[in-house]
């Protein structure tokens, strides 16, 4: 929109809302457009940003069959518009394609380590065969392709109850509660905040590079250090509590992002609590709303792995 590009929103609000683009509603490059992309879309346009699917484990575990049908539906719904009008398409990809790796870091070359029938599988398998499909219609129809591996991402206007680990813990030391780590804390995440991410999509976007690309922070930290360090900055006198590890949960995650360096001449360059300041911040203003209209939202729990029976 800065940019002066007339830009249309499809949404179905399975986890958007209208707020998060409310301040662009009633400008005239602006429309949106309240459609799913498990049907076909008719629209004229120069690219598409296919970023549909539900992204938190809380939010695609509740409706598997639904993130599947975004996934596998909705991307061969966008390809065939992008081939009908000559469109160019960036697939939101994810570090998910890698599962839980046994390569650390992760870059674009590893197939990854993923269950295809765990609780994790309709998002994991559905952004792999997602990228399939990507470059089956590059090669077959010629269509332009973009792929972005989106690796963990926090910012404003994200969903206070996602589940999401950033979300649960701002959220908890917020309302003075107990932070949830499952396991003992020592799973790895590497967390980018918003705005560097949608300038590594623009980039790409607008790149010749056509194979997969990572996009992440490779500053990696430890779950508890995480929840120590949020706890910190909302200066929450809350304690940590340790619950069963989640299922099939990626034990570490980093991002070689070498290869956007060099094409792109991407990295992140919001430092971590500049980025965490910003979330709480806007968590707060959330909650004060939410409370003006009677509603506080639970942090969501995770799956519990469930412990093996032993047979004698």
């Amino acid at each position: 929109m800065m940019d002066g590009h007339e830009v249309t929103v499809v949404d179905n609000f399975f986890t958007g809302r209208k707020r998060n683009v409310e301040h662009w509603i009633g400008h005239e490059n602006f429309e949106l457009i309240n459609h799913d992309v498990v049907e076909p879309l008719y629209i004229e346009v120069d690219q598409i940003y296919h970023l549909a699917s539900p992204a938190s484990p809380p939010n695609y575990m509740y409706n598997p069959i639904k993130t599947l049908k975004t996934n596998t539906i909705g991307t061969l719904n966008m390809l065939g518009l992008a081939k009908r009008v000559g469109a160019r398409l960036l697939l939101a990809s994810t570090s998910e394609v890698y599962g839980d790796p046994e390569v650390h870091p992760q870059n674009e070359d590893y197939w990854g380590h993923v269950n295809p029938i765990g609780p994790r599988a309709c998002y994991d398998e559905g952004k792999r065969v997602a990228e399939t499909m990507c470059y089956a219609y590059m090669k077959q129809e010629g269509v332009e392709v973009r792929v972005a591996r989106i690796f963990n991402t926090f910012g404003p206007r994200m969903h206070m109850n996602d589940g999401r680990v950033v979300s649960n813990f701002i959220l908890q030391a917020l309302q003075g509660e107990p932070l949830t780590v499952y396991g003992s804390g020592s799973q790895t995440r590497a967390f980018q905040y918003v705005s560097d991410l949608v300038n590594g999509l623009v980039a790409l976007m607008n790149s010749n590079v056509s194979s997969p690309v990572n996009l992440g922070n490779p500053e990696e930290h430890t779950i508890l250090e995480f929840a120590r360090l949020i706890k910190h900055l909302v200066g929450s006198g809350g304690e940590i509590n340790f619950l069963s590890e989640a299922q099939d949960d990626p034990q570490r995650r980093k991002p070689d992002i070498r290869k956007a360096k060099l094409l792109l001449g991407w990295e992140p360059v919001v430092p971590l609590e500049e980025g965490l300041n910003k979330t709480i911040h806007y968590f707060r203003k959330e909650l004060e709303y939410q409370a003006n209209n009677q509603y506080i939202p639970k942090p969501k729990p995770a799956r519990i792995k469930k412990s093996r029976m032993r047979h004698s």
